[in-house]
C-alpha cells in the first residue's frame, strides 16, 4: 500500500501509526462516553435489527439497517460495567429527531437527521476491539489530524464522527469526501465485487496522472 501511494504520488513525513498500538487510547475515549452516559449495551444481532418492522434501510444498501430504538434501554437505565466488554457490543445512542450538518470542502453543506437517516451506532465491538468509528475520531483528534479526505460512499460515517467528536469535546477537522472511481456499470470499484486494485491498474499501464486526472474531471 505505501508503495502504491507514493507510486501515485502521495508523500509523508513520520512514523506509521498502528491501530493496535493505541487500543489503551480507544478505550479511555469509550469510558468518558460510558461516564457520560451516552452509550448502551447491545445483544441483539443483526438478525435481530434486520427483522424490526422499524428498521428501514439507512439510505442505502451499504449502511445496513436503522437500529430500532425500541431496542434500546431507558436513558435512565443503569449502564453496566465497562470492565468486562467481551460478549457484548456498546453503541452510541444518538439524539433523536436532531438534524447534524458539516461543510464538505467538495460537496458543500450536508445535512442529515439523527434516528431517522442513521441510528445508534457501534462504538465498541464483543470482541473487545474499537468500531471504525470511535477509532477514526480518537486517531484525528489525539494526532493533530486537521483535514480528512476520503470516499463520498463515507459521507454517512462523517455525521456519526462528528457526534462523537461533539461528545469527546473534540475539535472536529475539515472533510472532503472525493468522488469514487467506477467501472462501465457505474459500480464503484472495491475488493467487494472483484473490482481492479491500483496494483493492477498500474500493471495494465496506467499512469498516476491518468488516475488523478480521472477524479478531476468527475
Amino acid at each position: 500500500m505505501q508503495e502504491d501511494l507514493r507510486w501515485l504520488g502521495l508523500n509523508w513525513e513520520g512514523p506509521l501509526i498502528s491501530q493496535n498500538a493505541r487500543i489503551d487510547r480507544y478505550r479511555v475515549a469509550l469510558q468518558r462516553l460510558h461516564a457520560a452516559g451516552l452509550v448502551f449495551p447491545c445483544t441483539r444481532s443483526r438478525r435481530d435489527v434486520e427483522g424490526a418492522a422499524s428498521a428501514p434501510h439507512e439510505g442505502d444498501a451499504e449502511d445496513g439497517p436503522l437500529y430500532p430504538r425500541e431496542f434500546r434501554p431507558p436513558p435512565d437505565a443503569a449502564l453496566p460495567d465497562l470492565r468486562d466488554r467481551r460478549g457484548v457490543n456498546w453503541r452510541f445512542r444518538v439524539p433523536d429527531d436532531m438534524e447534524i450538518a458539516f461543510h464538505d470542502e467538495r460537496c458543500g453543506e450536508q445535512r442529515a437527521v439523527a434516528g431517522r437517516e442513521f441510528g445508534d451506532f457501534l462504538v465498541w465491538r464483543k470482541d473487545d476491539t474499537p468500531s471504525y468509528q470511535l477509532a477514526t475520531v480518537v486517531d484525528d483528534a489525539e494526532l493533530g489530524i486537521t483535514e480528512v479526505v476520503r470516499g463520498a460512499d463515507l459521507i454517512k460515517s462523517t455525521f456519526r464522527q462528528v457526534l462523537l467528536f461533539r461528545a469527546l469535546d473534540w475539535t472536529q477537522p475539515k472533510f472532503l469526501h472525493a468522488p469514487l472511481r467506477r467501472d462501465e456499470r457505474g459500480e464503484r470499484l472495491a475488493k467487494r465485487h472483484d473490482a481492479l486494485a491500483l496494483r493492477t491498474l498500474r500493471a495494465q499501464g496506467a499512469t498516476p496522472e491518468s488516475i488523478v486526472r480521472s477524479f478531476q474531471t468527475d
